[in-house]
């Protein structure tokens, strides 16, 4: 059963990824992105990282989806939604092909013994020393706040960067000077009779 609900919500997310890239409406690829990440927690339970799932959910599936869709309005893109009507009818084969490949994916790297999930592509004896040292947060925050504290930093650098970039590129819009009004056209006979005098 839960080698089941692993294959499914692996499909989920990848089928969600290709939903990012394909739906024409920022909104509509916001909310697919919810979904993969949501689906990424649920396989991290799965995997017993039960904090890693939690963190991936206050985190990504919240706090970051939801600084991306003050962006995505503050920016006020327009968007022809009658066109998302056509797109659904070839997503959904692309949804099934991506799923079916990512469950194909799966099922070759699993092992022949019957085996936890999250030694499908080995690691397995690392992962279970790592939790036993330092259980499942010192596992996580010790390498992440060590060998990988610069990537750490430099991927909070980029977050600020692009919503600082977002925000200016709509500031410098919403500033632009409103073209003053043309004035109204005289009427023709007003025309006709200044031809007249002159």
């Amino acid at each position: 059963m839960v080698e089941f609900l692993f294959i499914v919500f692996a499909v989920v997310a990848v089928g969600s990824a290709a939903g990012v890239v394909l739906a024409r409406s920022p909104v509509g690829s916001l909310l697919f992105m919810v979904a993969s990440l949501a689906s990424v927690a649920a396989l991290y339970v799965l995997l017993e990282a039960h904090f890693l799932a939690a963190i991936q959910v206050m985190v990504y599936a919240g706090a970051i989806m939801v600084l991306f869709l003050f962006v995505i309005m503050l920016l006020n893109l327009g968007h022809d939604y009658r066109r998302d009507l056509r797109l659904t009818l070839t997503a959904l084969p692309l949804f099934a092909l991506t799923g079916g490949i990512a469950a194909l994916l799966i099922l070759r790297f699993r092992g022949a013994e019957q085996a936890p999930i999250y030694r499908f592509f080995g690691g397995g004896d690392a992962i279970d020393a790592a939790l036993a040292e330092q259980g499942a947060v010192g596992a996580i925050a010790h390498p992440l706040f060590t060998d990988y504290l610069v990537p750490f930093e430099i991927t909070g650098i980029l977050l600020l960067v692009a919503i600082v970039g977002a925000m200016a590129l709509a500031k410098r819009h919403v500033d632009d000077p409103v073209p003053a009004p043309a004035p109204p056209a005289e009427p023709l006979a007003a025309l006709d009779a200044s031809a007249e005098e002159g």
